[in-house]
């Protein structure tokens, strides 16, 4: 039987980035009620993931969790995440603090930070993992593990709703 620590860990970062988003779109994604391989936005990103970057080597995987955008290995190793907005950045900087958690706590890896790369807007944002964040992410997971022992979150209507994969599922 897996340790407490360890269940957390088997959250993968898609969950931690709707975890912010919406607790609904995180239970229906969660239990492979998967809506966004039709979604044009999520295409959207697919393609400036694919057209930016391009001497980087793309999409790395560990233990089939964590799955970045690409490294840059130096000094100091660099976790890239590449986002075509950051209207949602609060998600963005969590899911990144989780990769370097996992990275740290799971692979014995601690000289790492992560970059959110936002080549629309030109501009990238550089984090660091520190205890405060690291028992943040702790939290997170523990909730997450509650949302989804649980039955499915009442959806609650915001904005972004409206361009999400699972509106209608949702709302309609």
């Amino acid at each position: 039987m897996l340790a407490d620590s360890e269940k957390q860990l088997r959250i993968i970062g898609t969950q931690i980035n709707y975890y912010f988003i919406c607790k609904t779109k995180l239970w229906l994604f969660s239990h492979h009620i998967q809506m966004e391989q039709e979604s044009e936005l999520v295409s959207l990103g697919k393609m400036l993931h694919k057209d930016t970057y391009k001497r980087d080597k793309k999409d790395k995987t560990i233990d089939n969790l964590i799955s970045f955008d690409f490294v840059r290995k130096g000094e100091i190793l660099e976790i890239h995440e590449v986002k075509k907005s950051n209207k949602m950045s609060k998600a963005h900087h969590y899911q990144l603090l989780y990769y370097l958690h996992y990275l740290k706590n799971e692979k014995g890896i601690s000289n790492a930070i992560g970059i959110i790369d936002y080549p629309k807007i030109r501009r990238k944002e550089t984090l660091k993992l520190d205890n405060k964040n690291e028992k943040e992410i702790e939290n997170i997971t523990k909730r997450i593990g509650n949302i989804l022992s649980e039955e499915m979150p009442a959806p609650q209507k915001v904005p972004a709703c409206l361009k999400c994969a699972y509106y209608e599922l949702c709302f309609v």
